[in-house]
């Protein structure tokens, strides 16, 4: 699970997220951190929508590559 310090960097930083959710690439959600809490954050897409997801995925940073699974 992700770290609250980790979390409030990248909000803080404003930075572009990839949030992987499973093996395939076309699940995973782009986007920047908005909230979150004990179990989920909330990320805001590119269309402005924003989506609750659980901490127990893996983010990183969008720029990073995508780790081959």
């Amino acid at each position: 699970m992700i770290s609250e310090q980790e979390l409030d960097k990248y909000r803080m930083d404003g930075t572009l997220l990839r949030v992987i959710r499973d093996a395939d690439i076309g699940n995973d959600v782009k986007g920047y951190l908005v909230a979150w809490d004990e179990k989920s954050v909330l990320i805001r897409k590119a269309n402005r929508k924003v989506v609750q997801l659980s901490r127990e995925y893996t983010f990183q940073p969008f720029e990073m590559e995508r780790p081959r699974n």
